[in-house]
């Protein structure tokens, strides 16, 4: 199943395992915490990045201690920690509110020093134009060069009823110069929280395609194809991306000849 449906949880929730039946490279879980709860927890032979969505976290990891805090994914950057494989890490709701983490996987061989992103490290940018404009956030991108192994995490907003991941693109093949073959996870928040967004899939064989209504706290698995995202008109559409290849961890989309025009 691609779609995963949201789950009320507490604590650590295991979203996606490594035998998903998809995703070859990728796992993903959330972690929710009261004021004061913790959490213990080992990487194994994943390197993961933890994603702090909203709350106030403190994090013991390697004998360092991170710390952050966020609002929501609407409104603040996110707090970032680079766990290696191999790593045991401790976390603390440090605040009065709830803790909500995403926790994102891949194997590693290679262990590599844990590092915090802070929020004035993260890149904010515009990308695309009209009613496909939206808000891009590299967490761990260009700054895991050298210090991660093949991990990439990174968060999308839509203005209401935008588009995003448009023109379409895909990055199933590995064709240099032109397109990396990167397997990608979704994970969705709403705002207001009722809302819903449309996930849609296809190739070019016209008998595959799909279309998914995408709810507050859903998770999509994206092995291949071209993937758009629609966030319904008048919500606000949030997703955590994550992605993972085999070869390296060059970020080389190829967007589908039939609308590329659109960009001119």
């Amino acid at each position: 199943m691609l779609h995963m449906p949201h789950q009320a949880y507490h604590g650590y929730h295991g979203v996606v395992g490594p035998d998903n039946g998809h995703l070859r490279l990728l796992t993903f879980a959330l972690l929710k915490l009261g004021p004061g709860e913790q959490y213990d927890g080992d990487t194994g032979d994943y390197e993961q990045v933890f994603v702090l969505m909203s709350g106030t976290m403190r994090m013991e990891v390697s004998g360092q201690i991170f710390e952050g805090q966020r609002r929501s994914m609407f409104e603040d950057r996110a707090t970032a920690v680079y766990l290696p494989r191999a790593t045991h890490f401790h976390v603390t709701n440090g605040g009065p509110g709830t803790l909500e983490a995403g926790i994102a996987g891949t194997p590693a061989d290679v262990v590599y020093a844990p590092f915090i992103v802070k929020p004035d490290e993260i890149g904010r940018r515009r990308v695309g134009q009209s009613n496909w404009a939206r808000t891009v956030q590299d967490i761990v991108v260009k700054n895991g060069d050298g210090r991660v192994h093949r991990i990439v995490v990174g968060e999308t907003i839509n203005d209401p009823g935008n588009w995003s991941g448009y023109p379409p693109h895909k990055h199933d093949t590995a064709i240099p110069d032109l397109e990396a073959d990167m397997e990608e996870l979704y994970h969705y928040r709403v705002s207001p929280a009722q809302g819903f967004g449309a996930q849609l899939r296809y190739t070019k064989d016209p008998g595959h395609s799909e279309a998914y209504v995408v709810r507050d706290g859903d998770s999509f698995l994206i092995p291949d194809g071209y993937h758009p995202v629609a966030a319904g008109a008048g919500y606000r559409l949030y997703y955590l991306w994550m992605m993972a290849g085999n070869i390296d961890r060059q970020l080389l989309p190829h967007e589908d000849p039939d609308h590329v025009w659109v960009n001119e």
